[in-house]
């Protein structure tokens, strides 16, 4: 038996994103399709529980406490029904962030990943998996095995792009090759060498049937060397010192032997064996393993040299960091680099000073992951940072600071019950400035920024937790506070009271991103992403959330012509008024008139280093110029762009991006290790 925490464990109240009464639900459900051979409700119910479990690449805490219940339960369900069950596991053992395992969970948790081992593998061996999901099902296997290997789950390709998003083992840059599966017709790599002798596992593992199943005749020329190491690397059990080259040949095997159907298998695999090649980083210059490639801070991460042969130099267009410019035409942008409090030109000149903020919220570890800029007439604008705290029961954490000097004027304040995950001032129309927070677990604070205390107690407890908010103006003068929850609940509220006074989002779409358009002295419009991809507008002045209002929706024709699935939304001040800012995952960025709901200018496109959960905020600093800077959750780079002149300069920070706001002519980072403040760019 694994160990587990018990379902009426006081505990669990205190494990945030999913709760006990969740999981018996799905268990019970899990339980009559194990007994009865039939019924596929628990999928749907696994579907739902899955978002508590972990929420835009975070973990919950709750996960340490769920899993073990979970793992046994799906253990005994026929593996053919559990295919998609472990391939979501997979993604959630290969997380952007995990917290620590609770030291009274590890036991448990370290017994559900070796019992998920065992039952995933055996679904590897049942036909009739999609060749691409069954890719996935084999990454997840790796993964439950602990192998650096297992985190490639989260870079294969959704559809059918061609591209690939690779990461510097040295460097840490972003390269993206385009055109990169091109489904060749015989191996264009040769197979990986295993050193010698090769590691074997020691403990028992169960991938010796899986070693058998590649025995089978190699599907098409040049598959037989792949296939040798794939089988080596099964028999062996995939131990954790067999190198990502040749896990991935045990990927691409499966694949293409297992897959279906045939021939889709067969094409798939073939392209997958692509990943055991070479890669040479635009920035270093350095050339590594495509599978060192495809997970950050592998282990054991070897460069070859700057002058080895790589994939780019032989065919493959390597990504060059040009950007277009506002006309269409191309030119080599900008580029800038951070070392210390310094800001370096290309040739190694200073450009400018950073400053760092002093005293970061402690006890987060995330760093800061939340901003906002409260301005007020007549006194020194502040900047507010949180941290999510780190881990199960952990409060978050509020600083306030000088915006000109970085000097702490406030904090860390107190009295938050939840890590915290959004922020957003609140200018009322007598006169004050308020700030608001959103936590983890649906709590909402308000606070006074001039004296650094709570304006009331914290209250709410709103399911998926507070993922975004902003600051609404009426017509009739008064200022709302906007939230959103990634289960599609839009909801306004009085700052002063708390009162909720309106909802929106009546579709009930799963929320990512929200930002407040002001269109009009005193009326503001709200924007919002959802996780399909679509973008939404709501005008708060409208009673009924299914009258439009003054909200003119974006086009779809244009969204759909240039592929545009937005993942973020951010006002942009222009001398003309304000337009709408969408950001996608791979990093492309689009300006909208809300009046119309048509595209202005032509998009930011994506370039090297530029794909990610994208961070956007905007200004006008000097001269009326618009000034956007992007940035893409996690990453360390910065992209300014100036969508008048199509001017864009690229920075690469050494500090993991989490947030982004401005202050007058400063840029304000929040990062993995606290807040820094840059100029923005005068010319």
């Amino acid at each position: 038996m694994i160990p587990k925490l018990a379902l009426h464990d006081p505990r669990w109240r205190d494990l945030g994103g999913v709760t006990a009464d969740e999981v018996g639900a799905l268990l019970e459900q899990m339980a009559s399709t194990a007994a009865t051979g039939a019924g596929d409700e628990w999928r749907r119910t696994w579907t739902q529980l899955t978002e508590g479990l972990m929420d835009d690449g975070v973990v919950s805490d709750g996960t340490y406490a769920a899993l073990p219940h979970l793992v046994e339960a799906a253990a005994v369900l026929p593996p053919g029904q559990t295919v998609d069950f472990w391939v979501d596991m997979g993604f959630i053992m290969t997380a952007d962030y995990m917290p620590p395992v609770p030291a009274d969970l590890a036991a448990g948790f370290s017994a559900a990943l070796r019992l998920a081992e065992r039952a995933a593998t055996r679904s590897l061996l049942v036909a009739g998996t999609p060749a691409r999901r069954y890719a996935r099902l084999a990454l997840s296997c790796v993964a439950f095995t602990g192998h650096h290997i297992g985190p490639a789950l989260q870079r294969l390709p959704d559809s059918q792009d061609s591209e690939l998003l690779l990461v510097c083992p040295g460097c840490e840059s972003d390269t993206e090759i385009p055109e990169f599966f091109v489904n060749p017709v015989r191996p264009p790599v040769e197979a990986p060498e295993l050193p010698d002798p090769a590691p074997v596992r020691r403990a028992e593992h169960p991938w010796g049937e899986v070693a058998a199943a590649l025995g089978q005749e190699a599907p098409g020329e040049g598959w037989a060397p792949f296939l040798r190491v794939a089988r080596e690397v099964a028999a062996a059990g995939v131990p954790s010192q067999s190198p990502g080259q040749a896990v991935l040949c045990l990927v691409a095997g499966l694949v293409a032997v297992k897959g279906a159907p045939e021939q889709a298998g067969e094409d798939w695999g073939r392209q997958l064996m692509s990943l055991t090649g070479y890669f040479r980083c635009w920035e270093c210059e350095l050339t590594w393993t495509i599978a060192d490639g495809l997970v950050d801070n592998p282990d054991g991460a070897r460069s070859l040299g700057r002058l080895a042969a790589a994939w780019t130099d032989s065919g493959w267009p390597a990504a060059t960091g040009e950007s277009a410019s506002a006309n269409g035409t191309a030119g080599a942008a900008t580029r800038l680099r951070r070392e210390g409090n310094a800001l370096l030109a290309a040739d190694g000149t200073l450009h400018s000073r950073i400053a760092v903020f002093s005293d970061s919220p402690p006890g987060s570890s995330e760093g800061v992951n939340s901003l906002a800029v409260v301005s007020r007439p007549g006194r020194p604008t502040l900047v507010a940072g949180a941290g999510a705290g780190a881990g199960a029961g952990d409060t978050g954490t509020v600083c306030l600071w000088d915006a000109a000097d970085g000097r702490l004027v406030h904090g860390p304040l107190p009295g938050h019950p939840d890590g915290i995950r959004s922020m957003t001032a609140l200018p009322l129309a007598d006169g004050r400035v308020l700030l608001a927070s959103g936590g983890d677990t649906g709590t909402i604070a308000v606070w006074d920024p001039v004296t650094g205390r709570p304006v009331r107690e914290p209250a709410g407890n709103w399911p998926g937790g507070v993922t975004g908010m902003c600051a609404a103006t009426v017509p009739d003068g008064e200022t709302l506070l906007v939230t959103a929850t990634p289960r599609g609940a839009v909801r306004l509220w009085n700052p002063d009271t708390g009162a909720a006074v309106g909802r929106l989002n009546p579709y009930g779409s799963l929320i990512r991103s929200i930002a407040a358009i002001p269109v009009s002295a005193g009326h503001t419009l709200i924007a919002a992403a959802d996780t399909a991809g679509r973008v939404h507008m709501w005008d708060p002045a409208v009673e009924d959330p299914w009258e439009p209002g003054a909200a003119v929706q974006l086009s779809g024709r244009a969204l759909d012509e240039g592929d545009h699935r937005a993942a973020a939304v951010a006002a942009v001040p222009t001398p003309d008024g304000i337009l709408l800012a969408t950001g996608d995952d791979g990093g492309v960025v689009m300006l909208w008139d809300p009046a119309t709901g048509r595209p202005v200018g032509d998009a930011l496109p994506s370039s090297t280093g530029t794909a990610g959960i994208p961070a956007i905020t905007a200004a006008m600093p000097y001269g009326g110029r618009t000034v956007l800077v992007v940035g893409n959750r996690w990453g360390r780079n910065l992209r300014i762009w100036e969508p008048e002149s199509g001017t864009v300069r690229h920075i690469a920070m050494d500090v993991a991006i989490t947030c982004l706001a401005i202050a007058g002519p400063d840029l304000v980072v929040g990062h993995d290790r606290g807040v820094l403040r840059l100029p923005l760019p005068r010319q």
